[in-house]
């Protein structure tokens, strides 16, 4: 397969595509280095943001979300304007770090222990402090889950009768179903360890794959729906944290990475690949 890098920006920890269909634009964020990166129409913008950021989210309104340390906030892209939307998590010590919306536009976020210092230095994570909110577009806020460690993962199935999620701290990714009153029922541990690294961030395709990039594993694994292992897909970057289907047909993956230890010239790239198969889109935050 051939890979190449979309712009000339190397992240510290990239991590959250988004894939926005009707600007044609790829959204991300530089977590560590606290940016929240647009690229549209072959041109870079990067936001310089006071926290660290965990997912750049536009919203139908035409600004967007960036989910920062102290909370979720409203970016006005033009005068660079942050207005506060809620806490979704009060727990001192956490910060955002999974989040997408669902096909209702309502955002869910995942949060953990705060695992990166001022100079964008890795912490340890010695708690379970984490949770799962979703946030309504009126902002109101419904916990779902409490005790995480790192999530990552949010995928819904097509009748958004399920949703995919995973904690990178148990190497797990687990399936709930969404019960008649929006609270989740009890976990279902659909794919455990793997030994191509740790999961992290995930995209869905047309056939109900996951396509999930595996932390320290140089790789994606595409999942069937039945938890079995597809395929590997192999990568020129040491840590991919994340992937999205883009591009005019959704054929595209752009696959997110992190800065590493062993130094490989594309580790913090966004990387494209053309696939044979469309995913599905992303949704914009309702709000």
């Amino acid at each position: 397969m051939s890979f190449h890098a979309v712009t000339e920006h190397r992240a510290q920890l990239g991590e959250g595509p988004f894939w926005d269909v009707p600007t044609q634009a790829l959204y991300w964020v530089n977590i560590a280095g606290k940016q929240a990166l647009r690229l549209m129409g072959g041109q870079l913008r990067v936001w310089q943001l006071p926290e660290h950021v965990s997912a750049f989210i536009p919203c139908e309104r035409g600004d967007a979300l960036v989910t920062l340390s102290s909370g979720v906030y409203r970016l006005d892209l033009d005068s660079e304007a942050l207005t506060l939307l809620c806490v979704a998590d009060p727990q001192p010590g956490n910060r955002g770090n999974e989040a997408r919306c669902d096909a209702q536009g309502r955002l869910w976020l995942g949060t953990m222990q705060n695992n990166i210092g001022a100079q964008g230095e890795d912490l340890p994570v010695t708690r379970r402090s984490g949770g799962l909110f979703r946030i309504d577009a009126d902002a109101r806020v419904t916990p779902l889950l409490s005790g995480l460690g790192i999530p990552n993962t949010l995928l819904w199935n097509d009748d958004g009768s399920l949703v995919h999620f995973g904690d990178s701290m148990d190497r797990t990714l687990y399936r709930f179903a969404i019960q008649a009153d929006g609270q989740l029922g009890a976990a279902d541990a659909w794919f455990g360890p793997h030994e191509r690294g740790g999961p992290d961030g995930s995209a869905m395709d047309v056939e109900g794959y996951i396509w999930n990039a595996r932390w320290d594993g140089s790789c994606l694994l595409r999942i069937a729906p039945d938890g079995g292992v597809d395929r590997v897909i192999e990568l020129p970057v040491s840590r991919p944290t994340s992937c999205v289907f883009g591009g005019p047909n959704l054929s595209t993956l752009y696959i997110t990475s992190a800065a590493s230890p062993l130094d490989h010239p594309l580790d913090g790239a966004v990387l494209a690949i053309e696939l044979d198969l469309p995913g599905k889109p992303c949704h914009r935050f309702a709000g």
